[in-house]
């Protein structure tokens, strides 16, 4: 199958999953399989919702795009409450599908409360920052994000990450299950997923902000928490071969401001020869995840693509990110881009970890399952850094498997050999991943709607 009818049967069935409300499109289905019951599949998710955004503001239809913000910034609370089984000041929703009434249309949210394992969408409201700051510079509707309720939505979504809470660190506390990885994956903390997203909202939010009285404080706040985040992660959260000698060498119970092993880590607790023998040396990756006692040293490509993207990490440590995925090819990539995680949990860790969760067994779903969705934050990352042959390496091989599976979700196994046993057909994001890499591969022009030069 020629390359042209690839892109023409994928934009046909993106446009077959876009929804409208009272006659305006208004967002995108996450999956129309056909053979499966819809669950909450006919449903418009938010972080499913940025790849088809994207890719439409590349396009010149930036009317959806606008549409989608208006709505979900109505279905956001404004209001405080102590009520714990209340969306919270400030949330997105998970996503919101088009209900009825009497005959009247209305859109029904799900903050998580409806969803399986009633999970919270803690990266909901920075995803919608990160795409209004697209819209923004994609159509420069300004007058739009001047707006006094968009202006309220960006603050008090701000508001929310920057809470006075207990622990003492620059990141964003969230529980397990609060992302993309919507299931539990000993995740819960400080995952490097939320954390990537977290600053590329932070340095939104200061380009959509209005220097105003109303948002002097949040826009403080915003200054203030920025270089802690980005010295915290850039630090404590990155792995190398050099790095890698200076935790195994680590002293355990230091107390006072001195101390080299602030989170006191065992050294027992890390897989060093395993590490030292997967990590090349000029490679290297952000941890997933960091705490007391606890350094998760699985690679999770969306917080590490995300890290490129947002000019989170340093020039340097984002080819070392691109030379670990190009040198472990196989690993992270091999039949389909790409592994979310890496390496599975398997055995007893699968079973204590998860639950023993039967959608996330060893290298299916979230663990270790590959995902189609993250060819495009991969062809932005390495055109970022002009490592062109490893986005155009990426998408063939995508190209190869695709239309022939039908766009599925996610695929299986070590290698992505498989279809994911549990996976939809037709995924929505699945296709716009695709596409909208097409596109940057196309004009790299486009990725000044994603990307952030470095340090603000």
């Amino acid at each position: 199958m020629s390359e042209q009818t690839i892109v023409e049967q994928a934009w046909e069935a993106l446009e077959k999953s876009v929804i409208y409300y009272q006659g305006q499109p208004i967002g995108t289905i996450a999956a129309s399989d056909p053979e499966v019951a819809s669950l909450n599949y006919d449903q418009c998710f938010i972080r499913d919702f940025i790849s088809s955004g994207l890719l439409y503001l590349i396009k010149g239809k930036p009317a959806i795009v606008r549409n989608f913000l208006e709505a979900t910034l109505k279905l956001q609370p404004k209001t405080g409450q102590l009520d714990c089984s209340k969306p919270s000041r400030g949330l997105m929703p998970a996503s919101f599908k088009i209900a009825s009434l009497n005959g009247e249309e209305y859109l029904k949210a799900d903050f998580g409360n409806h969803a399986i394992g009633r999970v919270a969408p803690a990266d909901a409201c920075l995803w919608w920052i990160i795409l209004l700051r697209a819209y923004v510079i994609s159509t420069q509707d300004f007058e739009l994000v001047q707006r006094d309720d968009f202006q309220e939505g960006i603050r008090v979504s701000l508001e929310l990450c920057l809470v006075t809470r207990f622990d003492m660190y620059p990141m964003v506390l969230v529980p397990d299950g609060a992302s993309m990885i919507d299931r539990r994956m000993g995740l819960y903390g400080h995952p490097l997923d939320i954390q990537s997203l977290f600053y590329a909202a932070l340095r939104a939010s200061l380009e959509l902000l209005v220097p105003n009285p109303a948002n002097q404080t949040v826009i403080q706040a915003v200054c203030n928490r920025l270089p802690l985040l980005l010295r915290q992660l850039r630090e404590d959260y990155w792995l190398d071969p050099d790095r890698l000698n200076v935790i195994y060498r680590y002293q355990v119970e230091e107390y006072g401001e001195e101390a080299l092993n602030q989170f006191n880590i065992y050294s027992d607790s890390i897989p060093f020869y395993r590490l030292a023998k997967w990590i090349p040396e000029a490679g290297g990756y952000l941890a997933g995840n960091l705490g007391p006692s606890q350094l998760d040293c699985r690679f999770f490509s969306l917080g590490n693509l995300m890290a490129i993207i947002a000019s989170l990490t340093t020039e340097l440590q984002s080819h070392k990110i691109l030379n670990l995925i190009e040198l472990r090819w196989s690993d992270l990539i091999s039949h389909m881009p790409m592994k979310l995680c890496y390496p599975a949990l398997e055995d007893n860790d699968w079973r204590t970890v998860t639950g023993a969760d039967p959608k996330n067994r060893p290298w299916s779903y979230h663990n270790g399952g590959s995902w189609p969705v993250l060819l495009w934050m991969l062809v932005a990352a390495a055109k970022k850094m002009n490592r062109g042959e490893l986005a155009h390496h990426a998408i063939a091989i995508a190209e190869r498997r695709l239309v022939q599976d039908q766009w599925p979700e996610y695929y299986d196994g070590p290698d992505g050999r498989l279809i994911g046993k549990e996976s939809r057909k037709y995924q929505t994001w699945t296709i716009t991943g695709y596409l909208l890499a097409k596109e940057i591969i196309a004009n790299p022009d486009h990725l000044k709607l994603m990307t952030f030069d470095l340090d603000p």
